[in-house]
């Protein structure tokens, strides 16, 4: 069976890395969530993609009087957890459907009325939230170069899928930092690790597998016989962001275990098999 995870959560349905849209996608039938984890300027860990809040929140207009270069620029890692909790993390994709969902019909006008609620989760709180529902999650950790000491996200996140008490086998964490792969594998072999590839065409360029047993790979830089060699050579393979189902299809074929998407809505049994 090949894995359907929903990228940072079912986005196309709801703000992306919120609760809302990890919901939306395990009622979509995803098979896992994947979401983005980074840290704040007082060390706690959140859920977001982006280096700054001007995309998935209300920064711009909530914070005034904002004094240092980085709060200037809205970079996360310059605000407090209290600071980014006190954000409209939902009402923004109302306003810009960035996948023209809303426009379609796709998004209920109950679900949008609730996201002017929706805030910047924590790390804790989408573990629990994944625990809770016996569902299995992809961790993400984000390498802005903001963090305090070199494996401080590494560790700490560790230390909350420890205190969460989620299982083992529920979790994986990715990054494009393999060195942080590296640090989880040495602390927590029993959770597994799955090495992303494919941030600029240079690294595709440069790959040389064998360092790890998954890879995730931008499928926007490969082809169906580059996954076909590398599952052909024991590795498996899970593609990102794969929104059309032909071209899901056509890596599914060539042995990808997992794809990675936007739209886990579009990608049933019947689709994927």
């Amino acid at each position: 069976m090949t894995e359907i995870i929903a990228h940072r959560g079912a986005r196309s349905l709801a703000p992306e890395n919120t609760l809302a849209a990890a919901k939306a996608a395990l009622q979509s039938g995803a098979h896992r969530w994947e979401t983005d984890i980074q840290v704040t300027g007082d060390g706690r860990l959140v859920l977001f993609h982006d280096k700054d809040l001007l995309r998935c929140t209300n920064a711009k207009n909530h914070f005034k009087h904002l004094t240092s270069e980085g709060r200037r620029k809205y970079l996360v890692p310059h605000f407090t957890l209290a600071e980014l909790k006190a954000l409209d993390a939902g009402s923004w994709f109302e306003k810009t459907d960035p996948f023209s969902t809303i426009q379609k019909g796709e998004v209920t006008s109950g679900a949008l009325a609730g996201f002017s609620n929706e805030k910047i989760p924590t790390l804790e709180q989408g573990l629990l939230f994944t625990k809770n529902l016996d569902w299995h999650i992809n961790l993400e950790l984000k390498d802005h170069g903001t963090d305090p000491s070199p494996f401080f996200i590494v560790d700490n996140t560790l230390a909350a899928i420890n205190k969460s008490k989620i299982a083992p086998a529920k979790v994986v964490i990715s990054s494009f930092n393999h060195a942080w792969l590296e640090r989880v594998r040495l602390l927590r072999p029993d959770i597994a690790v799955q090495a992303l590839v494919g941030e600029t065409g240079t690294d595709i360029k440069t790959f040389h597998p064998g360092a790890f047993n998954v890879y995730n790979i931008n499928a926007d830089l490969v082809d169906a016989e580059f996954v076909r060699s590398l599952v052909q050579q024991g590795f498996a393979v899970n593609l990102f962001t794969v929104n059309d189902p032909k071209t899901a299809a056509m890596y599914v074929q060539a042995g990808a275990s997992g794809i990675i998407t936007d739209f886990p809505q579009f990608f049933t049994s019947e689709i994927i098999i």
